[in-house]
């Protein structure tokens, strides 16, 4: 298992790092494969909890939202969800008139789905787009990880009071303050490192703006993860696929990234740049 996961991650990282680097299509094709992927099997864990949403149109949704933010940044949000939403329910009324009483269910599914992965997802693009947004990208998806690592290595060694327990039981409290505790001190470190290899001196690239980029990556968007644990549990799944060896669906691999791309994107927007 552990060697599958390193070879996954030996595989993919390099690719991602260099199109994140590329940026412009190639980039945006990857946020919209990922997070398509992501709600297609957002989508297949509550069919298994007996729930119809309209797989399809999430995917549209998804793909929509990440393509106009390409185009034309966040104008036109308001429009893309405005569409979705009532497509959505257009799909779901018919469902209902055809003999499908859970209908209404279904379509605050499809709705969460498509607006939960979507809209927090795309935001992936908006902060690629910022001045020097690959190298913001790249910061705050490194603290991510690290505090996400450096969580799970001490959880494992060190924890003695479970953090939630019916959510996910072997997330402890020592964990996730050692994981607030390396995001804060390891990302000026990451900034460091980055500088030299050729991240340019300009306004917002600090010690720090980068330890409080850190904190911010490593408080909150350990939420991510438990609200996807939520509905693993809720729908008796443990991975939300098998698509990586080892580390399950892509949705296992995201779901701290759809609170961090977004508190990052502000932070960074309207305090650091």
């Amino acid at each position: 298992m552990f060697l599958q996961r390193i070879l996954v991650v030996a595989i993919l990282l390099p690719l991602g790092v260099a199109l994140i680097m590329a940026g412009g299509l190639w980039f945006a094709a990857l946020v919209a494969l990922l997070l398509g992927l992501a709600v297609w099997e957002y989508a297949a864990l509550f069919q298994q909890a007996g729930h119809q949403p309209a797989r399809r149109w999430m995917l549209a949704g998804v793909l929509a939202l990440v393509l106009v933010r390409y185009l034309a940044g966040s104008q036109h949000d308001a429009a893309v969800l405005v569409a979705f939403l009532l497509l959505a329910m257009g799909l779901h009324l018919l469902a209902y008139e055809r003999g499908r009483d859970a209908a209404p269910t279904d379509f605050l599914v499809t709705l969460s789905g498509g607006i939960y992965i979507g809209l927090l997802g795309s935001y992936m693009v908006l902060l690629r787009e910022l001045p020097e947004g690959q190298w913001w990208l790249l910061l705050s998806l490194s603290a991510v990880w690290l505090a996400d690592s450096a969580a799970y290595l001490f959880g494992v060694r060190l924890g003695r009071h479970k953090m939630t327990p019916r959510l996910s039981p072997h997330k402890s409290w020592e964990g996730y303050l050692a994981g607030v505790l390396f995001g804060v001190l390891g990302t000026p470190l990451l900034l460091a490192w980055f500088q030299r290899l050729g991240l340019p001196a300009a306004a917002g690239f600090n010690s720090a703006n980068a330890a409080i980029l850190g904190a911010a990556m490593s408080v909150l968007p350990t939420l991510g993860d438990l609200g996807e644990s939520m509905i693993k549990r809720h729908v008796g799944q443990k991975d939300s696929g098998s698509l990586l060896p080892g580390h399950g669906g892509i949705f296992d691999r995201i779901d701290s990234w759809l609170w961090a791309m977004p508190i990052a994107y502000y932070l960074i927007s309207y305090v650091f740049v």
